[in-house]
């Protein structure tokens, strides 16, 4: 075991990937000879060169276009956005190309390609640098769509969605990057399309992912002293949802709450209780509640982007109200 940040998990999946097989190559802004935004491609321009670490322009749906290319050609791209935000300039081929062309020729075409990098509400990013891209994307067929949380699960995700044969969007979290946890030596590989079940109980179904995993499990804590024994679910996997498990946990607690940092208005919270409420209705003995953020663009001043969040304490009330 080595005790890793997760930039470094996710830097030794990507450098372990490249080594196995030379159709793996990483482009993006500032991934080369910078080595990325959050130094996730460090030292991979030195031991790669330019032609499998490379640098681009600032022009999103000219590189996205160019993965895409490259990976119907039997190349295996992985595209790291700055910030997940600019790849809203690349939409068109994200949907239109990577996600339909395998549908679209007639399977002819795989595109076995990543597209990662950092997202959600940081520390006074700003509007347009806190996006949560997961509602934008979940309804466009073709795509996958997961999101790490520790260290462990990054590597073991971006490993296993680097050998995919289908587009997958890997969300990363701005504020966990310096999270440190260990992780095997040997090489592991995680499901892509499997929720994990961080903590077993019996009171109510806690669904969450990405960095909200952290919000709930200090709310649970304190939940616990209080005797209420919650069962939380990370999702990870975002499409497709991993309603099998979440069924699973539902048919001990009959409770079901969701966290997230998504938009509140069909964002994957939305999805979850559409799917609950058309095929598991009887299980539930109480209204399923959601905990999502505003749906504004987040503020830059500091008090005001902490208010369109979720924190612990709303965790807290909302098991409290489900459970009385």
């Amino acid at each position: 075991m080595s005790k890793v940040f997760l930039f470094d998990a996710l830097r030794e999946a990507t450098d372990e990937e490249m080594e196995r097989d030379s159709s793996v190559f990483v482009l993006g802004e500032d991934v080369g000879h910078y080595g990325g935004s959050y130094k996730v491609t460090k030292d991979l321009h030195a031991k790669y060169g330019d032609l499998r670490v490379l640098d681009t322009p600032i022009a999103e749906n000219s590189f996205m276009g160019m993965a895409v290319g490259a990976a119907i050609t039997g190349l295996r791209p992985i595209v790291e956005g700055m910030n997940m935000s600019f790849l809203l300039l690349a939409f068109n081929q994200i949907s239109n190309n990577a996600g339909m062309l395998r549908y679209t020729s007639g399977g002819n075409f795989q595109i076995p390609l990543v597209i990662r990098g950092p997202g959600g509400v940081g520390r006074q990013l700003g509007a347009e640098h806190s996006q949560r891209l997961e509602s934008y994307f979940q309804s466009i067929p073709g795509l996958k769509m997961v999101a790490c949380s520790t260290p462990y699960n990054a590597k073991g995700l971006l490993k296993s969605a680097i050998r995919d044969n289908n587009p997958v969007i890997f969300f990363e979290h701005v504020l966990l990057y310096n999270l440190k946890e260990n992780i095997p030596d040997i090489e592991y590989f995680i499901p892509l399309d499997k929720a994990e079940l961080v903590r077993e109980g019996s009171d109510i179904t806690i669904l969450t992912y990405s960095r909200m995993r952290y919000h709930v499990m200090e709310a649970v804590d304190i939940l616990v002293k209080d005797g209420f024994n919650p069962e939380v679910l990370d999702l990870i996997s975002l499409k497709p949802i991993d309603i099998k498990s979440i069924v699973i946990s539902l048919k001990k607690t009959n409770r079901l709450l969701i966290v997230e940092e998504c938009m509140k208005t069909g964002g994957i919270a939305a999805e979850i209780i559409a799917q609950i409420n058309d095929n598991y209705f009887d299980l539930l003995d109480a209204p399923i509640v959601r905990l999502s953020s505003q749906d504004i663009p987040t503020p830059y001043n500091g008090n005001l982007e902490k208010v369109t969040i979720i924190h612990p304490q709303q965790i807290i009330n909302s098991v409290r109200m489900l459970l009385r």
